[in-house]
Order: structure tokens, then sequence, then C-alpha cells
């Protein structure tokens, strides 16, 4: 599996079997991104909530590869009613795709759509592939819960918010991977405008000083 970051809370995943799966592509607008949506193929779309930084460029780029956009059921309903192919799940669901299966977890946030339609709960999402397990927690706060996620499955990339003021900060994802005991951690949503900005570096040490492992992705970079 290949695992690209693009900034913010968007990253790619290829699998052995050369499927695509895209989750949160906010692409067009990011000022983090190195790519466009326009020179991005994608099979699967995984959307964690319809805020505009996540839902991004979903609908162009789905339309473009007649790609299928996984979500829970109102945001799927959303998406139907433009046209799109959809596949709906809801909080602690689960269904195997021809790369690999996902499964929505809770978090602790909101989920509206840029036209202020409503699109049901934010989720998490655990994404398996290749044989790799990857948490993507979406925007969320710490909850004590992360304990039973990481219990339940061997979790080897947690891809964590530390970007404060709408999602956990440095303190809280550092608690979060402590819960959940990730193979390696990675940090997201920060820096993207300065009322998020943080310091990976002081995330990673802290994650360290753990005994865990913590990897910081610059925009473009692949795993």
């Amino acid at each position: 599996m290949k695992l690209r970051y693009h900034g913010h809370s968007a990253f790619e995943l290829r699998s052995d079997s050369g499927h695509t799966v895209l989750i949160d592509p906010w692409l067009d607008d990011n000022p983090q991104a190195t790519v466009k949506s326009d020179s991005i193929n994608a099979d699967y779309i995984v959307i964690t909530h319809a805020h505009f930084d996540h839902l991004g460029d979903a609908e162009k780029i789905a339309r473009r590869c007649n790609a299928e956009i996984i979500c829970v059921v109102e945001l799927c309903s959303y998406f139907e009613n433009k046209g799109l192919k959809t596949h709906s799940l809801q909080i602690g669901g689960s269904k195997s795709f021809p790369f690999g299966r996902v499964k929505l977890t809770i978090a602790w946030h909101g989920s509206q759509t840029p036209d202020g339609a409503y699109a049901g709960l934010a989720a998490g999402v655990l994404l398996w592939m290749d044989g790799i397990c990857v948490y993507h927690t979406g925007d969320t706060g710490l909850f004590q819960d992360m304990k039973l996620i990481g219990e339940l499955q061997k979790v080897d990339y947690m891809l964590a918010p530390i970007g404060d003021i709408y999602t956990m900060g440095i303190d809280d994802a550092v608690k979060a991977a402590e819960l959940v005991r990730p193979g390696i951690t990675i940090p997201m949503h920060y820096n993207t405008w300065p009322i998020i900005a943080a310091d990976p570096e002081v995330f990673a040490a802290r994650i360290k000083a753990l005994g865990l492992q913590c990897l910081i992705l610059k925009p473009g970079d692949e795993v």
C-alpha cells in the first residue's frame, strides 16, 4: 500500500491491486496541496464529514472518475441527489470493497455541507488495505473510546489532527495516540491557516517520549 499526504486532512491510498482511495480530498483551494483535483484519479472517495475543507473536491473527482463515494447515510443522499455513485455506512458499520474494508467510528465534531444541507454525523474512518489498518480520526476532540478502537484492532497508521481550535490540539492528540497505541502516528489538520498553527516536531517528540513512533509528512510525501 502507498499512503500519500496532500495537506490538511487529505490523503491518497493506493493498493497493490491498483485501486486508489482518497480521504477528504480538499485540493483546489487547499494552500498546502501540491496537486489539483483535475490531476488526481480515484476509484473510491471516503468523506469523514461535510465541512468544505473535507468535502473538498469530492464531487468533481467522483464525476470525472466515476468514483464511488463512501460516507454516512445523510451525506450519501446529498451526493446521490447530484447523480453520483455512493455507498452509505453509519457509525460502527463496516463494508468490504475491492480494495479492502472501511468502518466508520465516532468523531466529536459537526457536519454541514457548504450550501447548508444537513449531512448527518461526523465520522472517523478505519480503512484496511493490503493487510494494513489506517485510522483517519477525522476532525474530532479526544474521547475515551479511542482506547477501544485500539484494543479491537491493531492500528498501523493513525492520522490525527493537532491544530487545536476546531479539533484536538497537541496535548489531546498525544493522549489519543497513547489510547490507541498505533504503530505510527501522522499529524494532520495543522498550519493550513494561522489559527490552527502547530509545531509537528513538538508533537513528534512527545509521541516518541511515550515509546511510540511518529512520522511527519509534508504535502506530497508518500510512505
